[in-house]
């Protein structure tokens, strides 16, 4: 099992990243709010790591904390969810969002998350209730990710890297291209504030 990876970030394709560990390139696949915290490009980063071994390949998916990677454990234990839908829902919602929604039981904020139906919400909800327990009372429970700018650096490409962003979350191409073309004063923006804004957009209304 790979549990930790230190290296340089060395490429970033939302949802996609490759960090260079003394001259290997790691693969990973993150949810968004790792994304937005990342360094720029050839700076170094330290992601806690889940690996998934499947027949056909060996997945790497990382995390900026510890507790987000529990987090991910936990919803890939449930029964219906794999990886993508997990980080779906993660990159949807900042994990103290998600336990308020499970502690809340509101299923019409889950149902905007791709893939997510009314009797899967539902379901997720009984079945989060009780694994969230033992993290609602837990001090420091997460740390947000603030509102402000952010330290990435501007792409040409930053629109079709935040649209391919969320089509490869589960949202339809037409979705993803209106939620980023109705963002206001995009100009300038880097693909990860447009993909932050977009999701804000589109779930947590």
């Amino acid at each position: 099992m790979i549990g930790r990876l230190r290296g340089t970030l060395a490429e970033k394709q939302p949802p996609h990243l490759i960090i260079d560990v003394n001259g290997l390139g790691y693969e990973l696949e993150v949810p968004m709010t790792t994304l937005y915290r990342l360094p720029k490009l050839g700076e170094p980063v330290t992601l806690h790591t889940h690996l998934v071994v499947r027949e056909d390949a060996h997945l790497l998916y990382g995390f900026f904390e510890k507790r987000e990677r529990e987090l991910f454990r936990e919803l890939i234990r449930l029964n219906g969810v794999g990886p993508k839908l997990a980080l779906a829902l993660m990159s949807g919602l900042e994990a103290d969002e998600l336990v308020r929604c499970v502690q809340s039981q509101d299923a019409a904020v889950l149902v905007r998350v791709p893939g997510v139906g009314k009797k899967t919400a539902e379901r997720l909800l009984v079945e989060l209730k009780d694994r969230f327990k033992a993290w609602e009372t837990s001090p420091a429970m997460f740390t947000l990710v603030s509102d402000g700018p952010l330290p990435a650096s501007v792409a040409p490409s930053a629109e079709a890297d935040a649209i391919s962003a969320l089509v490869s979350l589960g949202y339809k191409p037409q979705e993803a291209s209106k939620a980023i073309a109705s963002i206001e004063g995009k100009a300038g923006m880097s693909s990860e504030e447009l993909i932050r804004r977009s999701l804000k957009g589109m779930i947590v209304k």
